[in-house]
């Protein structure tokens, strides 16, 4: 599962319904293109996942997790901030399983976010070139 089927690692792009997804959508209305490892998963609200989620992403072979969430503009009260500190734990268990946690990015994108959107994309599969593939070491 770790490498798609041009040998770059996949990208899991955690979208909101209310900002990033129809930034991710303007982009391809936009007719603008990114890279085919990148697979985005539309969601109310990316606070719906507990920690483990992520390293489990990264045991089964995901290179990078992208959050794009709406920031402080998220229409559930609190859940942004409830994400910004779940993300901090994720990033204390990526350390203890020697994962760099520039593996799991979080990121405001808007609706309108096309040149942001496709930076965030082309950028995490820079570094994953870099990186190489993950290896999560249980402790």
């Amino acid at each position: 599962m770790s490498n798609s089927a041009n040998g770059q690692q996949k990208i899991l792009i955690l979208a909101t319904e209310h900002c990033a997804y129809p930034g991710a959508n303007s982009v391809g209305q936009a007719h603008m293109s990114y890279p085919a490892n990148t697979y985005i998963l539309r969601v109310p609200s990316p606070v719906l996942f507990p920690e483990n989620f992520y390293i489990d992403c990264f045991k089964k072979g995901i290179g990078g997790i992208i959050i794009m969430s709406c920031g402080a503009e998220c229409p559930y009260e609190g859940a942004y901030n409830a994400l910004a500190k779940r993300i901090d734990r994720v990033y204390k268990m990526m350390k203890e399983k020697n994962l760099d946690t520039r593996r799991l990015r979080l990121t405001a994108i808007c609706t309108v976010c096309n040149r942001a959107f496709l930076k965030e994309v082309n950028d995490m599969n820079n570094l994953l070139q870099e990186l190489g593939p993950p290896v999560v070491q249980d402790n």
